[in-house]
């Protein structure tokens, strides 16, 4: 998936750890070869190219298909797995990917806390201590280094974190009204969310909004919450972020 994936995982037995990391590695692995849109004998590939069916590709495909086709519904159309008229539904695979790793580790490894942080886009489940929550730093846009804030998974047991933006890449979300890049007033969209799958689409759909609707958006999604910054170095927040800050 182009990215740098960590892991930090809290009590459980050691070996049965070691290997529920071993299987949620793998599961990655597996993601990338299926889902990969570099390549060419990826099963996403040879499905856009009409050589497979999806009942022909592995369960994964229909179920991120699935996920995908929800998505674009809640979304409006914002979010799309349609890029230059082919299927790709990279936009939603790395959440996915990395929520599915963290919960093998969880139910396999019998850990207390788990972390798994893929490309930035963070999933956390129980704690990492005793009266000790996660807490996951977002990155500033317009300060390299710095931080723009701190979520703290603080009475929950599961939270996800994850960023949508061009301080990094430069732009390369696209709008799926015109194909090409989303021209935006933001830098950054971030969201908080149980689940990562949903996090990371909500904010590659806010981003493409633009920060008004945006965050009009995100404030209609039950348990959501998001931190938008703009090029002109406004900060917009959803009125629940608040009490996920600290």
């Amino acid at each position: 998936m182009g990215t740098v994936f960590s892991f930090d995982v809290r009590g459980g037995e050691p070996a049965a750890v070691r290997a529920a990391l071993d299987e949620a590695v793998a599961g990655l692995h597996r993601a990338d070869e299926v889902f990969s849109t570099y390549r060419d004998d990826s099963q996403i590939l040879r499905l856009a190219r009409g050589e497979l069916t999806v009942a022909a590709c592995a369960p994964e495909v229909a179920e991120v298909l699935e996920l995908a086709a929800e998505a674009e519904r809640v979304s409006e159309g914002w979010f799309s797995t349609r890029h230059e008229g082919r299927l790709d539904p990279t936009g939603i695979v790395k959440g996915w990917a990395v929520e599915r790793a963290a919960r093998r580790i969880a139910a396999a490894g019998g850990a207390s806390g788990v972390s798994v942080n893929g490309g930035g886009d963070v999933q956390l489940l129980g704690s990492p201590g005793a009266a000790r929550p996660w807490r996951v730093g977002v990155s500033d846009p317009l300060r390299p280094g710095g931080l723009a804030a701190v979520v703290s998974a603080a009475g929950t047991t599961e939270l996800a974190v994850a960023t949508s933006g061009s301080a990094e890449r430069g732009p390369h979300v696209v709008d799926p009204r015109t194909g090409r890049s989303a021209v935006t007033d933001l830098l950054s969209v971030t969201v908080v969310a149980p689940r990562l799958t949903w996090a990371d689409c909500w904010a590659t759909a806010a981003f493409a909004m633009g920060a008004r609707e945006g965050l009009r958006w995100l404030e209609s999604l039950p348990g959501v919450e998001g931190l938008l910054i703009t090029a002109g170095d406004e900060v917009r927040c959803t009125g629940g972020l608040a009490a996920r800050l600290g």
